[in-house]
């Protein structure tokens, strides 16, 4: 019975590393700018604020979205501000400066199907 109590608990922490590793692994895509390793994140539809459009989008169309953005906006570097979770759902907050302009950037996800699926990115002007 302590043996079994020991391997929960293990497959428990290692599990929750899990979880946090797809938003590390967004937050290093963003930092090169790089909207292919974003997209595998992407729910069925994902909601795009940037500062001249927002709206729901389909996983193709966001990824264009997002391409556009980057190619528009070479990425010069991305800080966490702020990173967290709440009942299975995780989010951050962080400045992405770009060759010309530094946008207040926030990541929303959600666990779906045991796996953390990105459902919102914002890019707001600062």
């Amino acid at each position: 019975m302590k043996r079994i109590f020991t391997l929960l608990s293990i497959f428990t922490v290692l599990s929750s590393f899990s979880l946090f590793s797809n938003i590390d692994e967004i937050v290093a895509a963003l930092k090169d700018g790089n909207a292919t390793e974003i997209a595998k994140y992407f729910d069925n539809t994902i909601e795009i604020t940037l500062p001249d459009k927002s709206n729901s989008y389909s996983k193709s169309q966001a990824e264009v979205i997002l391409r556009d953005f980057f190619n528009n906006n070479p990425v010069k570097s991305f800080t966490v501000i702020h990173k967290g979770e709440n009942s299975g759902s995780q989010f951050c907050i962080g400045n992405l400066v770009t060759k010309n302009a530094t946008y207040r950037t926030t990541v929303f996800m959600k666990l779906k199907a045991n796996r953390q699926i990105l459902q919102e990115i914002r890019f707001e002007t600062k």
